[in-house]
């Protein structure tokens, strides 16, 4: 039995496995301009297809084209001023015979989709969604591009401002845009512990916390798919390692089995997987095998959004369409006990880290300075006695390298405890770095530099310090778990992490001529 105290009880359906025939379709996407260091924000597209040939169920595609570059291209500039590039669109392959089918059309630089005029004509479901959708990105572009001419949104919660955030109107307006419009489907099928369950105490609760926020909410979950703009896959990795893989075997496989099963069920139940090749769809999962195992079905891994703690782009994180998961260990459902720090003049300690030797990183920090030097206090275990995270109140900065994987739960602990973070890591997208400005709170520091780590950091003024160390303070709203969730909290900003990708994705039906 799981240990672990439940976040809620789950429900669903059992399922068997179905073989579903697979239309053929067009997918093209307009994508955020995003890259490991700090993302271009809002929007800025390549295009790609991806043929598809059915039989033998949804997740066994076989000879997958990708082609980039191809469609009318928008790019925006620090100013908000866009740039059109025009390239010949690709030509959409002759439809298999049987019911309409679904095209994904090329994107125009127009901020709504074309949709059908004449008499007599009406909007289908899904065209009523996607006009919804065009004119959210054209009120987000709006936002963008007047970045030197605007009046505060009035907000009676919080208003964005400040150099904590990229563009705090344009996020602000997306925030909001969010909340007027953005539904989610959950899929019922499957049972817990390893569907609509989640660790909720442990180094992976942001997997089951979400879990648990999302099944019990009523604002964004929709009850009807029609209304849905995208559809999640409630399935947790954490838990199937817990209960279906074999210790110490390193074989995942029954864990990718279980999953592309999920989705054969669900494309076989529902039109929405087969309709968009998985595009509207979102897994999420803050285990270290997340991203392997998602490799279980291709268009999963390739057009799905995969919320993810291991944002690692050197394995495949596509910080385009990918979302990057906070890492946050929480061990009680008390959260007052993580939270709050005294001011920088009551922090003696320049900088600390406590933490176990693995990973390609950290053999690194602790050659260089475990228990070398009382200011950069670096230690593998503390002694006993002395509290970690009293260490952290003590400290100006906290050091945050990358473990076995690129993503640590010390980030958002330094938040939460007035320290400075400072990120040590190769390849990490940090967590919602297409709105937030992570050089306005925290410190990166390149794992070549690990040798001049007080150096750095003494060269840090303290005005500096103290300035990011109150930015600290002001972003830490977007990384506390609440329950029931709050506006602009962790659990919202992962929703708006998601709204945006899914803002990247238009659909239409084909005009057929006659």
């Amino acid at each position: 039995m799981d240990s672990s105290p439940p976040c809620f009880r789950g429900y669903g359906t059992r399922f068997v496995l179905p073989c579903v025939f697979v239309p053929l379709v067009l997918v093209s996407l307009l994508l955020l301009s995003v890259d490991s260091n700090g993302p271009t924000p809002w929007f800025s597209s390549f295009s790609f297809s991806l043929p598809l040939h059915g039989g033998g169920g949804a997740h066994k595609e076989k000879d997958l084209e990708t082609r980039r570059g191809f469609g009318a291209q928008v790019s925006f500039d620090r100013s908000g001023h866009a740039s059109d590039v025009s390239v010949p669109p690709v030509a959409a392959p002759s439809p298999v015979q049987g019911p309409a089918i679904l095209l994904f059309e090329h994107n125009t630089t127009e901020d709504v989709i074309p949709l059908p005029r004449g008499r007599g004509k009406r909007y289908t479901k899904l065209q009523r969604l996607e006009l919804g959708l065009g004119r959210a990105r054209a009120a987000i572009k709006k936002a963008f591009r007047n970045a030197g001419n605007r009046t505060t949104l009035p907000d009676k919660d919080y208003v964005p401002q400040g150099p904590l955030y990229r563009n705090a109107y344009a996020f602000h307006r997306s925030y909001l845009e969010m909340e007027k419009l953005f539904k989610v489907y959950v899929y019922e099928e499957g049972e817990p512990p390893l569907f609509h369950d989640g660790p909720c105490r442990s180094i992976y609760s942001s997997e089951g916390r979400f879990i648990n926020s999302m099944e019990m909410d009523s604002r964004y979950r929709t009850r009807n798919p029609d209304l849905a703009h995208v559809f999640f896959l409630p399935f947790s990795v954490a838990k199937m390692v817990k209960f279906i893989y074999k210790p110490e075997s390193f074989d995942i496989s029954p864990i990718k089995k279980t999953i592309a099963d999920y989705i054969d069920v669900v494309a076989e139940r529902y039109p929405y997987w087969n309709r968009s090749l998985g595009a509207d769809h979102f897994m999420l999962s803050c285990h270290d095998w997340g991203p392997h195992s998602s490799k279980a079905v291709p268009n999963l891994y390739g057009n799905s959004i995969r919320v993810l703690c291991n944002a690692n782009t050197s394995e495949g994180f596509d910080p385009s369409k990918d979302v990057s998961l906070p890492e946050i260990n929480i061990k009680t459902d008390v959260m007052a006990d993580m939270m709050g720090g005294p001011s920088a003049s009551h922090r003696p300690i320049l900088a600390f880290f406590a933490g176990g030797d693995h990973g390609p990183v950290r053999p690194l920090l602790l050659e260089a300075w475990k228990d070398k030097d009382p200011d950069v206090q670096v230690h593998e275990y503390l002694p006993k006695g002395v509290s970690y995270y009293d260490k952290m109140r003590k400290s100006k900065y906290c050091l945050c390298p990358s473990g076995y994987e690129v993503a640590s739960p010390r980030i958002v602990e330094a938040i939460y405890l007035g320290c400075v973070p400072v990120t040590i890591n190769d390849h990490y997208v940090l967590p919602f770095s297409d709105v937030l400005d992570w050089k306005a709170f925290s410190v990166q520091v390149s794992v070549e530099d690990i040798p001049n780590i007080k150096k750095i950091l003494m060269g840090i003024s303290p005005t500096q310090y103290i300035r990011l160390q109150r930015r600290g303070a002001m972003v830490q709203r977007h990384f506390v778990v609440n329950s029931p969730p709050r506006r602009f909290d962790v659990f919202h900003m992962i929703l708006h992490s998601i709204w945006l990708r899914r803002l990247n994705i238009r659909m239409h039906r084909p005009q057929v001529s006659d």
